[in-house]
């Protein structure tokens, strides 16, 4: 299949639904070969199946960021089913919203081991496979929150660690042809902005009307404003472009 990710393998965390999903139809529509995992069981069967439909070569497997055996297990089955591990999109995440005299440990745990501890697994795991073949790319999914949001003080500082450790594999893996970025969406309409507005006390529509107000571009964000990003780092032209992070929110953010 032609498309400028032919011939490459493209790993995407937490990818059977929103962004993730996103993502991994972009790359699979460019050619890429795509793996998959997420918890959602459903969700991801439903996505793999639909990618068969079309074509496109799919692993699938249910499997936690959180646990390192699981990661590393998936990464040597995702070589030994396609050859090689090009790409890593650590995309998985959840969120434990709350004021912080309300957080809990556990809401604090949660994200920051999904988030951070998840990616640590996902990129230590894929770049042994990158190493060995002089290439590789690593984009991150961090957010706007990473600037500080209200409610957000674990989310935000998982995301901004993301950033740090973006920019940190950047300079340990360059020398090896390996690029590490990271894309930081602004709002998105996605099932977990859905849980944004039930935290709140508003209707999904009415979250979308007040963050429109805000974003210079006059509309919300979709996946596929994310999945456009991403391909950009990916892409074997960004070669020159490392440790970068890209604000995908409709204007200005830092």
């Amino acid at each position: 299949m032609a498309g400028r990710f032919a011939g490459k393998v493209a790993f995407v965390t937490g990818g059977s639904r929103g962004i993730g999903k996103g993502i991994v139809e972009l790359f699979a529509e460019e050619g890429a070969k795509v793996a998959i995992i997420d918890l959602n069981e459903e969700a991801l069967s439903q996505t793999a199946n639909e990618l068969r439909e079309k074509g496109h070569d799919v692993y699938a497997k249910v499997a936690n960021v959180v646990n390192a055996e699981e990661v590393e297990n998936v990464a040597k089955e995702i070589v030994e089913t396609f050859g090689s591990l090009d790409i890593l999109v650590n995309n998985a995440g959840v969120i434990r919203d709350n004021l912080l005299f309300k957080m809990t440990d556990s809401d604090w745990q949660a994200v920051m081991d999904v988030h951070l501890k998840g990616s640590f697994h996902a990129a230590r795991a894929a770049q042994k496979y990158m190493v060995q073949n002089k290439y590789g790319r690593i984009i991150n999914i961090s957010s706007t929150s990473a600037l500080g949001n209200r409610g957000q003080a674990n989310y935000a500082a998982a995301k901004a660690g993301l950033q740090g450790f973006t920019k940190t594999l950047a300079i340990e893996l360059g020398r090896y042809g390996i690029t590490t970025n990271c894309v930081a969406p602004g709002f998105i309409e996605t099932d977990m902005t859905k849980q944004t507005a039930e935290r709140i006390g508003i209707s999904f529509e009415q979250l979308i009307q007040a963050s429109v107000a805000n974003i210079p571009v006059g509309r919300s964000g979709k996946p596929a404003d994310i999945a456009n990003a991403v391909a950009f780092f990916a892409d074997e032209k960004s070669s020159f472009i490392n440790g970068q992070v890209i604000y995908v929110a409709g204007g200005p953010k830092c």
